[in-house]
Order: C-alpha cells, then sequence, then structure tokens
C-alpha cells in the first residue's frame, strides 16, 4: 500500500509540473498573474508557473488591423459622405494593453471612428477626397496620442472610401460637367480674342510697312531733287564765273546781255545788231559765229 501511495504521488507531482509549463512563441508574450496580481511578463521560449496559483494569458505582439465601419460623415460644406477605412497597430506593452482598457482592440476601432468623423469635417468634401494622405496622417497623429495609455502603437492609417450618396453625386457630376463648359466657353474666347488681336497687329504691320515704303520713296525724290538742284546751282555759278571772266573789263557788253535776257524773259521784241551779238557770243564761247545771209 505504501508503495502505491508513493507512486500514485510521484505520478500527481509529475502531471502537477507538466501542468505549469507553458512555451510562449516568439510572435506572442505572457503576462503571469498569481493569486490575481502581475508578477512578469514571459519570454517568447519555455517558462513555468504555479499550477493553480498562477496564470498565463497570452498576448499576439505582431502588427495587426482593425476596420474602421463604414459610417456617415458630415463635411465643412454641409455634404454628407459615406467613410470608412482600416488601422494598422501593434501592442508594444502587454501589461498597459491588459490593465489600462478592458478591450483595446474594440476601444481602438470606437476612436478612430470618432476620430475620422471630426477630421472629415473640418474638410469640404473636394479638400477631403483630394487630401486623403492628409486625412490619414491626421488620424494617425490623434491615434497615436490618444492611444499610449493603450500600450499600443498605431503604425498608419487608409481611408478606404469618401463616397456621397448617388442623387448628391449625380449632382455635383452636372456642377462638374457646367464648369467644365464654362472652361470650355472661356478657352474659345480667348482664342477669339488671340486671334483677332493677331490680324490687328499683322494689319498694323501692313500699314507701318507701306508707310515706311511712301516715306522713303518720298525721300529718294527729295533727295533726287536736291541733287538736281545743286546741279543746277553749279551750273549757274560756273556760268557767273565765265561770265564775270569775260566781261570783267566789258561793263557794257554785260550789260546788253542782261538787257537782252530780260527783254527776251518778257517776250518783247528787240532790234539788235546781230554783228555786235555775233561777236560778243564767239569771245565767249570761242567759236566763231557765221551771220545767215537774208533771203532775197
Amino acid at each position: 500500500m505504501a508503495i502505491g501511495f508513493w507512486v500514485i504521488a510521484a505520478i500527481g507531482l509529475v502531471l502537477l509540473w507538466f501542468s505549469g509549463v507553458k512555451i510562449v512563441r516568439p510572435t506572442e508574450r505572457g503576462v503571469i498573474e498569481r493569486l490575481g496580481k502581475f508578477k512578469a511578463v514571459a519570454q517568447p521560449g519555455f517558462n513555468w508557473i504555479f499550477p493553480f496559483v498562477e496564470r498565463m494569458v497570452k498576448i499576439n505582439i505582431t502588427e495587426r488591423m482593425v476596420d474602421i465601419n463604414e459610417q456617415i460623415a458630415i463635411t465643412k460644406d454641409k455634404l454628407n459622405c459615406i467613410v470608412d477605412g482600416i488601422v494598422y497597430y501593434k501592442i508594444l506593452d502587454v501589461k498597459s494593453a491588459i490593465y489600462n482598457v478592458e478591450d483595446h482592440r474594440s476601444q481602438l476601432a470606437s476612436l478612430a471612428s470618432t476620430t475620422l468623423r471630426a477630421v472629415i469635417g473640418q474638410m469640404t468634401f473636394s479638400e477631403a477626397n483630394e487630401n486623403r494622405d492628409i486625412i490619414n496622417t491626421k488620424i494617425e497623429q490623434i491615434l497615436d496620442t490618444e492611444t499610449n495609455s493603450y500600450g499600443v502603437d498605431v503604425l498608419r492609417v487608409e481611408i478606404q472610401k469618401i463616397e456621397t450618396p448617388k442623387d448628391v453625386q449625380m449632382a455635383m457630376n452636372e456642377v462638374v460637367k457646367a464648369e467644365q463648359k464654362k472652361i470650355a466657353a472661356k478657352d474659345f474666347a480667348t482664342a477669339i480674342e488671340t486671334e483677332a488681336d493677331g490680324n490687328r497687329r499683322a494689319e498694323i504691320k501692313r500699314a507701318e510697312g507701306i508707310k515706311q515704303g511712301k516715306i522713303l520713296a518720298a525721300e529718294g525724290e527729295a533727295e533726287a531733287i536736291r541733287v538736281k538742284a545743286i546741279a543746277e546751282a553749279e551750273a549757274i555759278r560756273q556760268v557767273n564765273q565765265s561770265a564775270e571772266k569775260y566781261f570783267k573789263g566789258n561793263a557794257k557788253q554785260y550789260k546788253t546781255l542782261e538787257t537782252m535776257k530780260e527783254t527776251f524773259s518778257k517776250n518783247s521784241k528787240l532790234i539788235i545788231d546781230s554783228k555786235n551779238v555775233n561777236t560778243i557770243i564767239s569771245e565767249m564761247t570761242g567759236e566763231k559765229i557765221i551771220p545767215l545771209k537774208e533771203k532775197k
């Protein structure tokens, strides 16, 4: 009987010892409690706890995901839109994740939902739809600050949907189409104005060319007249020089020619001695003038 008792006792002790063996995987951490009080954090590998006195709660510390349920948010321009998203996080402090919050996963999802509505409410629908990265960053920063006591680290936030109800979407599409037509009409008017301005500039250039041509022609004609006047003046000067040279000391002959000039210019008749005129002209030109014989 005594031997059987000790055998049973030994088997019981072995079973009791094995019941206290706990294996923690690398993706987990264990929280050990003794008689309801925190004792320690179990690291990956072999761990042993005292059966019936201690217990272990394992917590996954890998990156996890929680959905932000689809909900309706009101934008800054009073437009209802349907939004949802995903929050990625991981547990850094397993003790805080167990003792500081009842259920860190549900708490995080609820906080992310209210934060998303608050951030969307500060933007117009167009701003929210065009700046999802800004929304993601703002929500991540807020959640990371608010969940410090949860023992979790918010890694990133991804907004999946920002949509309006179908009737609102149709109205917005009509507004966009009208805006596009307005832009197209403005561009067309600008093109017409540019073409008209180009034609006007071309006409101005053409008129300036004609004007410049007329100016050059007038300048050329004026130059020709000036050259002609200079040549005539030079010829007159040479004649005067020749006359002064010839009539120097012969004032009587010079006076006779001047009288003849004035008489001819007035279309008056003058009776002169042809011999004297021939003599004067012959001496000026150096050529012998033979008078015409009178007809019988």
